[in-house]
């Protein structure tokens, strides 16, 4: 029986973070993560692992870390030992990127090429193999100069947070013909999931029609609602992460579902499941446009499914379902808090 394979994640208490934490511990792997050190609790997307007795939680172990400080990306390194590498760290909200540019960079793509230092100098001391996977992102398309896009249609960002992807991205790249490191891009395009931040439109307009059920709010704001995006499922996205690092030879890979649909059709689908109607509920505000528009994204995943036959189990109305029945029930919850007489933390739901 070989070595167990242990696998170094940044971003692990994020959405894809904690999915792709599952699938590895599922496959057997010894699986570290770093977290930021935070004065409250930050790990709740992850905490379940350690309860659920289907998941090895006694294999996931946590590190305090930051993809700002290159001492402590070496240090850990050396210390893990990682087989693989997952880059999912980041500043990741795009409205927000443009509030906060320089700050964005530096987690972004400073943060990418602090970690792929780390993982040379690794390499370069052991002699042990590690591969590496970048989390690129569909908004480096921008202003997209074809439909739809693949590995090879020219990136042209919108956003700080688009910028500071296509360096990351590049300098993977860099780093593979370089010094020939494992390492691979996955363009992956928008993916989603019950677990996904309040913040982002998506789940922001699921967490509305759950509590606009329940009762407890009357209207969610939204910015664009003509812009376009390929929506899949962010738990059948992790397991094309590691299927890229299972390759003999690195590359890049498109990860979406080949379907596009606006804004207002998902806050469509997610009304229409609670038995609502989204024009009753739904208000256009322009403070949540961005000062730069990203109108249509379409990823072609043809690559993807001819090379490593990955192909994605769940559609966006089974992804719109999915999410308004967790929210739904998150709302009950609140909804009898509330009832019982505790005070209700206030649902902002801010920015697309």
């Amino acid at each position: 029986m070989g070595e167990q394979k242990r696998a170094l994640i940044t971003g692990i208490t994020g959405q894809d973070g904690s999915y792709l934490a599952e699938f590895l511990l599922g496959k057997g792997y010894e699986v570290h993560g770093i977290i930021r050190r935070s004065s409250s609790f930050n790990t709740g997307r992850i905490d379940h692992i350690y309860l659920d007795p289907h998941i090895k939680g006694g294999n996931l172990k946590l590190h305090y870390g930051d993809l700002c400080d290159a001492n402590v990306l070496d240090k850990l390194m050396n210390d893990v030992k990682p087989h693989e590498v997952y880059n999912l760290g980041a500043q990741s909200h795009v409205r927000v990127s443009f509030d906060m540019p320089i700050y964005t960079a530096e987690t972004v793509a400073m943060g990418a090429l602090k970690l792929l230092e780390a993982v040379r100098n690794f390499q370069d001391r052991s002699g042990q193999q590690v591969r590496y996977y970048q989390a690129s992102s569909s908004e480096q398309y921008g202003k997209v100069v074809e439909t739809p896009q693949k590995e090879t249609t020219p990136f042209y960002p919108r956003s700080p947070y688009a910028c500071a992807k296509m360096m990351a991205h590049w300098a993977t790249v860099n780093y593979r013909e370089s010094y020939q490191l494992h390492a691979s891009c996955g363009i992956l395009f928008n993916h989603e999931s019950p677990r996904r931040g309040e913040t982002f439109v998506t789940r922001k307009i699921t967490r509305a029609v759950g509590r606009i059920k329940m009762g407890l709010q009357d209207k969610v704001f939204l910015g664009n609602l003509d812009s376009k995006r390929d929506w899949g499922f962010a738990g059948d996205y992790v397991k094309m992460m590691w299927m890229m690092l299972q390759q003999e030879t690195p590359d890049d890979y498109v990860v979406a579902t080949g379907k596009t649909i606006s804004v207002r059709e998902f806050a469509e689908l997610a009304f229409a499941h609670a038995g609502l109607h989204f024009k009753d509920f739904v208000q256009f505000d322009p403070r949540y446009l961005r000062p730069a528009e990203v109108d249509l994204l379409l990823g072609d995943p043809t690559k993807a499914k001819k090379k490593l036959g990955w192909v994605p189990t769940t559609t966006v109305e089974e992804l719109a379902r999915m999410m308004v029945d967790a929210d739904m029930e998150l709302a009950r919850r609140e909804k009898t808090l509330r009832d019982a007489g505790h005070e209700l933390p206030e649902f902002a739901g801010h920015d697309q």
